[in-house]
């Protein structure tokens, strides 16, 4: 087993604080009556919904390849996944009508922001 530098800690660190705000933000919306709402607007079929779980499930892989990837692919990975999930989130943000997602969402922003620049100064 090769040792861990910590970056790759810090990098995997960063992927469960946006999973866990993430996560926050769902269940938010669930209590808030906002989900309900949302949900009473959209038709979504199982197509969406193997989407949705995809898209939601490449953070947490990213915990796992944080970890575990070689340093130049890694940083890579991380850069690039971070930065997809800032231009997501900044194409999403106006459609979100309740202060504390526009917040969370802020917050897991300069979190992908962090992952980007601990990658980009990796030695």
């Amino acid at each position: 087993m090769k040792n861990m530098s910590n970056t790759q800690i810090v990098l995997a660190g960063t992927w469960v604080v946006v999973m866990l705000i993430y996560l926050l933000g769902d269940v938010l919306r669930i209590y808030s009556g906002d989900m309900a709402k949302a949900m009473a607007r959209m038709s979504f079929n199982q197509f969406v919904w193997l989407g949705l779980a995809a898209l939601m499930l490449i953070p947490i892989l990213m915990v796992f390849l944080a970890l575990v990837l070689p340093q130049p692919a890694n940083r890579w990975a991380n850069m690039i996944t971070a930065g997809f999930f800032i231009l997501f989130n900044l194409v999403g943000l106006p459609t979100y009508p309740s202060l504390y997602d526009k917040f969370l969402l802020l917050v897991s922003m300069a979190f992908n922001g962090m992952t980007i620049w601990y990658a980009w100064n990796w030695n």
